[in-house]
């Protein structure tokens, strides 16, 4: 029988991973949508612009969302919910003078970002109406972080699914109805979209919040010292690593056209590789998102109390169901590279990436997973080292790469770099908790089973006609996911057997 505890975990995944896949499909039918209304050279500025503006959200809200909900866990693990009412207080007057203070950056020196960082014109517009978002979305943080600190995650999902279809609705109209507008006018419909979104989900967020805290604990006070001591170790990691992201996204056009690309074609490039095949990549970790942002709270919380073994075992579930999943994950998606790519993008270039990338997306989950345990456990310091370091060595490798292997050079240093970062936070992870993991139930088993059930639609779907269509390629996926769980089901069963009868 499953603990209490472990079921209002598990309960509250499954609401988030619903909620989570089903945003992240439409964000990708949404996202397949906007690189054909902008086009691949729309998609790459879009994507520039949007590194600058997420340097801005960073240092807007500065690690305010993990801070609420480490603080909220603890208070609430030592049992002194009485302080909630004082973190919540000083969360948001600390979140609205960093907010405050990105705002009048971005706004104020949008023509020095756009031509020093991005070197295109075009983006000065974009930029200006993205800086109107940076103060809701600064409190939109303060809120979700209580949200997912006390547990209440239908709350936190309303308001991602409201926001979700906020964003949609508002930016296919404008895109709709403002016709062939350019490169320039598309990208700053998004910029739109994106901002006036982000007031309506925060003034959806602070109506359930008010609900929520009513007649709870009012005591009074502010206490800063507490949130920045633990916001700040996140953000200057975030503000750095943010940093260098800017420069790594703004230096490969500039480095493709070295090769002799032009503006565009580079553009095009960037935005087909990290505009299109990326987000397919990080479209299956929706359940690990859910679930690794449930167990930074869950992690705090028993560091709080000194649950030694209750940490090495949760750890060691969470990775074993990380390495099962992405294994799956990444074996379809090399074998099914192509035909993703044909049916969300139109672009057998954005097959190419995903088949080039689909390896490294074990270590992509496993790496996702470990940052939120080690968070959970009060390591943001030493994740803050590894993640300006990993930063950093992008930045030279893309310096160097890019020149001699064009955009692919870029897919190197997105595979190797992965690497280097998972090691190193395993590493500190192995020496804190330990963590158990067995390699055929969790790796072997889930890797036969992929391939086996991809051999299976090699076989079975064949297409008859010239053209292949949505519906065609859909099932194949269907089918194979399905073949997949019932072959590890099988193999799990009979390892089990031989298991024991080698004990009897």
């Amino acid at each position: 029988m499953l603990s209490e505890a472990r079921k209002r975990f598990f309960s509250n995944g499954i609401i988030m991973t619903i909620v989570g896949l089903a945003l992240r499909t439409v964000g990708l039918i949404f996202g397949a949508y906007i690189s054909r209304a902008v086009g691949a050279e729309g998609v790459g500025l879009n994507t520039l612009i949007t590194t600058v503006y997420s340097f801005a959200l960073t240092f807007a809200t500065s690690g305010i969302s993990l801070t609420v909900t480490r603080l909220v866990a603890s208070h609430i693990g030592d049992g002194d919910t009485t302080r909630i009412s004082v973190t919540l207080r000083s969360s948001f007057i600390y979140a609205l003078i960093f907010s405050g203070a990105a705002t009048a950056v971005l706004a104020g020196l949008s023509g020095v970002f756009a031509t020093a960082v991005i070197g295109d014109p075009r983006a000065v517009l974009p930029l200006q109406i993205l800086s109107l978002s940076l103060i809701p979305e600064a409190l939109l943080g303060v809120i979700s972080g209580y949200f997912i600190g006390v547990r209440t995650v239908g709350r936190s999902s309303l308001v991602s699914i409201l926001g979700q279809i906020f964003r949609i609705a508002l930016t296919v109209f404008l895109l709709m109805s403002l016709g062939e507008i350019g490169v320039e006018r598309s990208v700053a419909a998004l910029a739109i979209g994106l901002s006036v979104t982000s007031f309506l989900t925060f003034l959806v967020a602070l109506l359930i919040f008010l609900i929520d805290r009513h007649g709870k604990g009012r005591r009074g006070g502010v206490d800063l010292g507490e949130i920045a001591g633990t916001a700040l170790p996140l953000s200057t990691s975030a503000y750095i690593r943010q940093g260098l992201l800017s420069v790594e996204h703004s230096i490969i056009p500039k480095r493709l056209e070295t090769r002799g690309d032009t503006m565009a074609e580079a553009l095009s490039s960037f935005g087909t590789l990290h505009g299109m095949a990326l987000p397919m990549l990080t479209y299956p970790m929706s359940p690990l998102s859910s679930f690794a942002g449930l167990l930074v709270p869950e992690f705090a919380e028993a560091e709080a109390r000194g649950e030694k073994l209750r940490l090495s075992r949760i750890a060691s579930e969470a990775i074993s169901a990380t390495l099962k999943y992405a294994t799956v994950v990444a074996v379809l998606l090399f074998l099914f590279s192509e035909d993703l790519g044909y049916m969300v993008y139109s672009s057998y270039d954005a097959g190419y990436y995903i088949a080039l990338l689909a390896p490294v997306v074990p270590i992509m989950y496993l790496d996702h997973i470990t940052d939120a345990i080690l968070k959970g456990i009060g390591e943001q310091v030493y994740s803050m080292w590894v993640n300006i370091l990993d930063s950093a060595l992008s930045v030279l490798l893309v310096w160097v790469l890019i020149p001699i292997f064009g955009i692919a050079g870029y897919a190197i240093v997105i595979i190797v770099m992965e690497g280097f970062n998972f090691i190193l936070s395993f590493l500190k992870l192995r020496q804190r908790i330990k963590p158990r993991v067995t390699l055929i139930p969790s790796v072997i088993i889930p890797f036969i089973s992929s391939g086996i059930a991809a051999f299976l639609v090699s076989r079975l779907f064949v297409p008859t006609g010239s053209a292949v269509t949505f519906g065609f390629i859909l099932l194949k996926l269907v089918f194979a996911l399905s073949a997949t769980v019932a072959i590890s089901i099988l193999l799990s069963a009979i390892g089990g057997l031989t298991h024991n009868r080698r004990n009897k």
